[in-house]
Order: C-alpha cells, then sequence, then structure tokens
C-alpha cells in the first residue's frame, strides 16, 4: 500500500532499523512493485552549463564561485539527439538533458529545448529535462513534445534549505512541481546528502517526498559531490552505509517510485554500489559524467551488474504519451 500520511517519527523508526531488518522491509517493498533484477540506464547531458545566477551552496554552475568550470550556452539539437543516439547504444533508456537557467527563458532557447525533447521522445527513450522554474505555459508546451518527467529536486528539508540555497525558496520549487503535475508530466524529485544537514534532515526530504499525492514516479538521491570553489568545498564524503540507509528508506516510503542512485558513485566501492542496489536503488546515471561532475564509466557499470547477476532495462520505465503531431 502507498502511504501519504508517513510522519518524520515513523521514518525515523524505519531509518534507525537494524540494517538486516530495513533492507529485508525495503527488498520486499521493492519486489512489490519492480523486478528486482533489472536496473534502468539514464544519460544526463548540460545543454546549458554554467552563468547560472543561483547561489546553492554546492553547485559548480553558480555565476557566484570561482570552480574553472567552463561556461557553454545552450546546445543545438541535432549536438543534443547525437548525444542521446549515443547513449540510446550505451544501453540508457532515459535521456535527461539539464540547463543551467533559474527559470526556464522564453524565446528560441525555450522552443530548441522543446524539440530537442521531441526528438528524444521519437528515439524512443524517455525524456527528462531539469531547466528550473516553470510557468504553466512552458510546462505545458513540454507536455505536448511528450516530455516524460520534469526534474525540479527539493535538494533538503525546508529547515535546511536556507542554509544551502537563499535564491530561490522552496515554496517556488514546490510550485513549479505542481505546474509540472497540471501538465501532465510525471514528477522527477530528489535531494542530496552529505551537504551538513541532519539526519532528520535527510528523513525530512523524504517527508515532503514521500506525502505528495502522487508520490514522485522518480527520487533521485544524490551523495554530495565536494568541488572545489563552492561553500560545501572540501566536505568528506557520505558512507555507503549511510548512504544504503537513505536509499532503503526511501524505498519503503515510495516503494512504486524509480529510486535513483545518482551523484557520488565514483565514492562508493563496488561494494557500496551493490548495497544501495540491494536497498532498493533501481537506476543509475550511464556516461562519464553528471552535468559538470565525474560518474563512473559505462563499462564499470557493466561489470558490477554482471557481477551482481542484474541487467540493465531493455525497455522504458515511465509510461507517456508519444509527442504531439
Amino acid at each position: 500500500m502507498i502511504r501519504h500520511d508517513w510522519t518524520l517519527d515513523e521514518l525515523r523508526q524505519v531509518h534507525q532499523l537494524p540494517l538486516p531488518e530495513l533492507l529485508y522491509r525495503a527488498q520486499t517493498a521493492h519486489r512489490a512493485h519492480h523486478d528486482p533484477q533489472a536496473v534502468q540506464g539514464c544519460a544526463l547531458l548540460s545543454i546549458k552549463t554554467g552563468h547560472c545566477p543561483e547561489d546553492c551552496a554546492y553547485c559548480p554552475q553558480s555565476a557566484r564561485y570561482d570552480t574553472g568550470l567552463a561556461a557553454q550556452g545552450l546546445l543545438s539539437v541535432e549536438e543534443t539527439l547525437d548525444k542521446a543516439r549515443a547513449a540510446q547504444a550505451g544501453g540508457a533508456t532515459r535521456f535527461c538533458m539539464g540547463a543551467a537557467w533559474r527559470e526556464a527563458p522564453e524565446g528560441e532557447e525555450f522552443e530548441r529545448v522543446v524539440e530537442m525533447v521531441r526528438g528524444v521522445r521519437e528515439l524512443g527513450m524517455e525524456a527528462c529535462c531539469t531547466l528550473g522554474m516553470l510557468t504553466q505555459r512552458q510546462a505545458d508546451r513540454l507536455a505536448e513534445a511528450g516530455l516524460t518527467a520534469y526534474n525540479h529536486n527539493l535538494d533538503t528539508s525546508p529547515e535546511f534549505y536556507g542554509e544551502i540555497i537563499t535564491t530561490r525558496s522552496y515554496q517556488e520549487r514546490l510550485d513549479t512541481l505542481e505546474r509540472v503535475r497540471r501538465s501532465g508530466v510525471t514528477v522527477c524529485c530528489g535531494g542530496i546528502i552529505g551537504m551538513g544537514e541532519s539526519v532528520d534532515d535527510r528523513l525530512g526530504l523524504l517527508l515532503q517526498l514521500a506525502r505528495q499525492d502522487p508520490q514522485p514516479e522518480s527520487v533521485p538521491i544524490n551523495s554530495l559531490v565536494s568541488v572545489a570553489g563552492t561553500p560545501l568545498g572540501g566536505r568528506a564524503p557520505v558512507g555507503a552505509l549511510d548512504f544504503a540507509r537513505v536509499v532503503a528508506t526511501a524505498r519503503i516510503a515510495m516503494p512504486a517510485s524509480i529510486v535513483r542512485l545518482s551523484a557520488g558513485r565514483m565514492e562508493l566501492s563496488e561494494e557500496g554500489q551493490a548495497l544501495c542496489f540491494l536497498a532498493g536503488a533501481n537506476s543509475v546515471f550511464l556516461g562519464e559524467r553528471l552535468l559538470t561532475t565525474p560518474n563512473p564509466e559505462a563499462s564499470d557499470d557493466e561489470k558490477l551488474l554482471e557481477k551482481m547477476g542484474m541487467r540493465l532495462c531493455e525497455d522504458p520505465l515511465t509510461a507517456a504519451a508519444a509527442p504531439q503531431t
């Protein structure tokens, strides 16, 4: 049964279970809704890089921090679709396009993104975008083009959010998610652990997600990738057991969602990643970069899944309408 009335105390009780019991419950929830041997391969491309006006403390793309990142304008439609074809050939069934904007612009650039979405969908892949805040008209236009999902992370709990971001409110993030829902596009929404938050902050994020009705179809769990020059540069990575506990709690609270093992995998051993799969993660990002940060090589992912007797999904997992013509 999918619940929308979780309390923070209930999530605490789940999160602090002895690890064998926690993994057992997560596996039970996972198997009720998903193929336990299947993992979805996704690819994430930065279609517009850098010069973002926001002050997200973790992000090397903020114009406020000197991280040595080379800015890049919006890619062409054909460049993007070439990357999508390569990702598809590498086993990805979902192609995600990220642009470093505070809010999606109007005009030619937005229309170019709409054409990117249409082209990715025509390849037979799921199409996901993360473009910052959207108006309702923009959400509807992306839906018309066949967008499968829109990613707009809450990042952390409402209580800790102000320690990480001051240029966009928590409510503005929730408002964008509501517009995406109204458009008929599925929601991809998660957050980041390892930014100095408490365990209750991690659970507060999951509480925000689990109490949505419907719950997000896609929940990316990121571990901070510490980048020199950002306010969070130099932070130690989250340990595998802490990462796995968050993944397992997310799986139990949101059993039907696809829980995506996202940024931070470079800091995990094979055993640590395997533990996260056992905890209920059923998606990874393929390719050597996640927007602007390193990611394991595709060959490493293939070897790990082979060792575990698992496989990449051959077909998209999320039902979505075909682009309107």
